[in-house]
């Protein structure tokens, strides 16, 4: 594990001889040689965007495999069997819109919500659609799967940084996206810090991981203690007054002071231990994804600005109607009751949630019993973020093969992540060669929306 203040030069115990080098750990950033500092020096070199002030923030629930269009919100009853699956529709808060018996609690805000049926992009790979719709670029695909460009996230903690000061900008649980909620290029800095059970991705090595005990305090420091915020204040002072005393405090900067006083304060760290929410909203939300999810709000609430959580596997090429029943009330919970604790919080119009995956599966279930991937549908939930909702964009046929009307592509969706923290696709980061480049290539916000 590294330390937080391990850049200082000399090996040297305190009076009461617990060693700098051991007194704060945090080995959730030590992967590739990243401190807190190095971390926190990167998010502050990047606070030139005016959006950097506002709190202005993101979760988006990555379905890592891509859901079923048709076993959502654009079911068709009309259609085949083959083609409607083995769900019925109920009806939601918004008039007129349908969603899938196994999403209530979804259905219960529907009316905060816009969903916009008639999102396509024509790519099939896993890996070259995750990557397109998380980074707004192409470039890998399944067998070059090396990332090409910095995620939505990374660009946020890069531009703007966390929404308050001293905290994190960047978290990603569950991975998902074959990795590619990476910085790429942009530097290690800037990767998410990584929380949670990863099955895919970090297959480049490009995602330092880590959850609340990274932000430890060791040898004598106890939990009680840890969480006893008097106490806890009683021990910064103490070890301040040591630094001062051992004359190292002139050696450590400000980004340094910053990071030592996150892990102590224990802000961060407090919001990653959901132990002390009430019991019946942990209840609410449900284990697994759910609690999660109760944690993203709690990482905004710290200061996150984006936080990107996955509940995937969703690419159900064989019996989806059992693998559905077990995943999607699970995600149902995840979304609907996150949605609603932010809207009963007062954190839903500065808090954009969106719900997407790589891409739709197939209209016709094939001979497994499945769905095969279709990238030509999907449907997007977004709420939140300053948005006007309550309604649905676009339509596909009656079959939820082919947008019919109002095709938004990945581009747009991009748009509609980075206009919610108030950047814009042609604001522009530097590239390798030191030359500027938009975020996205082009991409606009639908109007409705707005």
């Amino acid at each position: 594990m590294l330390n937080i203040v391990s850049q200082l030069s000399a090996r040297r115990d305190f009076c009461d001889g617990v060693s700098r080098r051991r007194m704060l750990q945090i080995g959730a950033l030590g992967t590739f040689g990243l401190r807190l500092p190095d971390l926190l020096k990167a998010e502050q070199s990047g606070l030139v965007h005016p959006a950097a002030r506002a709190r202005k923030s993101v979760i988006l629930v990555w379905m890592h495999g891509g859901p079923s269009q048709l076993d959502t919100f654009d079911m068709k009853p009309n259609a085949p069997a083959e083609y409607r699956g083995a769900f019925k529709p109920i009806a939601s808060s918004l008039a007129g819109l349908d969603v899938c018996e196994l999403l209530p609690e979804q259905a219960k805000v529907m009316d905060k919500c816009t969903v916009i049926r008639s999102f396509s992009h024509g790519n099939g790979d896993h890996w070259a659609a995750a990557h397109w719709m998380l980074t707004g670029r192409t470039g890998a695909n399944g067998a070059d799967r090396m990332p090409r460009y910095p995620s939505m996230g990374a660009v946020a903690a890069h531009l703007l940084g966390p929404t308050q000061s001293g905290s994190l900008a960047n978290v990603n649980m569950n991975d998902g996206g074959f990795g590619f909620h990476g910085a790429a290029w942009l530097g290690v800095n800037h990767n998410p810090f990584r929380y949670g059970d990863f099955s895919y991705g970090n297959e480049a090595g490009q995602l330092p991981t880590g959850d609340y005990r990274s932000f430890s305090l060791t040898e004598g420091l106890s939990e009680g203690r840890l969480m006893d915020r008097v106490s806890l204040r009683q021990q910064l002072d103490s070890l301040k007054h040591r630094i001062d005393k051992n004359r190292l405090f002139d050696q450590m900067d400000a980004v340094d002071h910053q990071a030592m006083d996150l892990v102590l304060s224990g802000r961060v760290r407090k919001a990653f231990d959901v132990s002390d929410e009430d019991p019946g909203l942990r209840e609410r939300y449900g284990a697994g994804w759910g609690e999660q999810a109760l944690l993203a709000r709690r990482l905004i609430e710290a200061g996150v600005r984006y936080v990107s959580l996955n509940t995937g596997y969703f690419d159900d090429h064989s019996n989806i109607e059992p693998a559905l029943k077990d995943k999607l009330p699970r995600h149902d919970k995840c979304v609907g009751v996150l949605i609603q604790d932010l809207a009963e919080r007062g954190m839903l119009d500065d808090t954009l949630v969106v719900v997407a995956g790589e891409f739709g599966h197939t209209p016709r279930i094939n001979g497994n019993a499945g769905r095969d991937h279709w990238p030509q549908a999907q449907s997007l939930l977004l709420a939140g973020g300053g948005y006007r909702h309550g309604q649905v964009i676009g339509s596909t046929n009656d079959k939820a093969e082919y947008p019919t009307s109002r095709q938004i592509g990945v581009e747009d969706f991009c748009a509609i992540v980075y206009h919610a923290m108030g950047l814009k696709v042609d604001d522009s980061i530097m590239d390798l060669s030191g030359r500027p480049t938009h975020l996205v290539p082009g991409g606009q916000v639908p109007v409705e929306l707005l």
